[in-house]
């Protein structure tokens, strides 16, 4: 398949059409080169697909300003950097994917504020530091998959407080410590992956019956 930039592909559909889309779905493409910043002008967009692309460079902080944007996928690609504490702003927001990058630097804790948020996917980058407590804010949340990092610190006790999750994977980190007793409050949890990391202790008595499995 023949490699194209992002940018020629969105000048191709041009400004005005764009402005008007709700729906841009650019996955799989093969696509190389940066995240236009002007992306972050299409103020009527409620998804944003770049997955199963080649793009690099970081992403941009403008995106943070997609008022209504619903889900962001930007899964399997090469971008690099921090992930930007702007899109905490995304208050619409129901899916964010940024698994499969090489993304460093924290975890935002303004993540925490996607109040709407059903799935977190930030596995297979190359994170570091704490998982924030304020991740346990995410009151609908029903996916928390953060594997293959290198996160350190304990689990937090607030992810017991993530009433509709029915899966959580921490695996292969490095998180120490031992496994909150709060975890035992996630009644939904079908599949928990908490192996290869550095914790110690035992399971918490009274944890919900897994469906899926546990390891």
């Amino acid at each position: 398949m023949e490699q194209r930039t992002l940018f020629t592909v969105l000048s191709e559909i041009g400004r005005d059409e764009l402005e008007q889309m709700q729906v841009l779905d650019l996955s799989g493409r093969n696509l190389t080169g940066i995240i236009p910043p002007d992306l972050g002008i299409l103020s009527n967009l409620r998804s944003l697909n770049l997955s199963n692309n080649q793009l690099t460079g970081g992403i941009p902080t403008a995106l943070g300003n997609l008022n209504n944007l619903q889900t962001l996928n930007l899964h399997r690609n090469q971008l690099t950097g921090a992930i930007p504490t702007e899109l905490g702003n995304l208050a619409n927001l129901l899916e964010l994917n940024l698994a499969s990058n090489q993304l460093s630097g924290t975890i935002p804790a303004t993540l925490g504020n996607l109040a709407n948020l059903l799935e977190l996917h930030l596995s297979n980058n190359q994170l570091t530091g704490d998982i924030p407590a304020t991740l346990g804010k995410l009151a609908n949340l029903q996916t928390l998959n953060t594997h293959t990092n290198q996160l350190t610190g304990s689990i937090p006790a607030e992810l017991g407080n993530l009433a509709n999750l029915r899966m959580l994977n921490l695996s292969i980190n490095r998180l120490s410590g031992t496994i909150p007793e709060e975890l035992g409050n996630l009644a939904k949890l079908q599949w928990l992956y908490l192996n290869n990391n550095r914790l110690t202790g035992s399971f918490p008595s009274g944890f919900p019956a897994l469906v899926g499995g546990m390891c």
